[in-house]
């Protein structure tokens, strides 16, 4: 998938915009069946034939736009985690029971139409990711700093 082109100000939430409205979505299908599995994508996707999603990864077909709308989703919000994250991490996180979206998995919410509330869980996971980080780092330049020298 190609990089997104962004402002090196852009916010994470800002760069996955940018990758979901300026990729393929033979790119995205691509991306999503490569990281999530054909099944998962195919089920985001709201279809029950996930060889279809290989059709589209190859370009020999293209979604309608109910399901290209959930591919462009759920990369987004993969993206936005995986920039904070690793992409291992963004996968885990995208099948695994989420307590913010009441225990279901965020790949099941953004396939059943709760898009909106799996971004909201992303930024929110992400904001405390960044935050956890930047408190251990304050306590260890803390500990450092006041720690008495032998």
């Amino acid at each position: 998938m190609p990089a997104p082109i962004a402002s090196p100000n852009a916010t994470s939430v800002e760069r996955a915009h940018i990758v979901a409205v300026s990729t393929t979505i033979a790119d995205i299908a691509r991306f999503l069946q490569d990281n999530l599995g054909q099944r998962l994508t195919a089920r985001i996707a709201g279809i029950s034939d996930p060889k279809q999603v290989g059709r589209w990864a190859t370009g020999a077909a293209a979604p309608r736009a109910a399901a290209e709308a959930r591919l462009r989703d759920a990369i987004q919000i993969f993206n936005v985690i995986q920039q904070s994250e690793s992409v291992y991490i963004a996968r885990a996180w995208m099948i695994g029971m989420n307590p913010q979206l009441e225990d279901m998995a965020p790949a099941q919410c953004i396939a059943d139409g709760h898009a909106r509330d799996v971004m909201v869980a992303a930024r929110a996971y992400v904001n405390n990711t960044v935050s956890d980080a930047a408190t251990q780092l304050t306590s260890a330049t803390e500990e450092s700093c006041t720690a008495p020298t032998p």
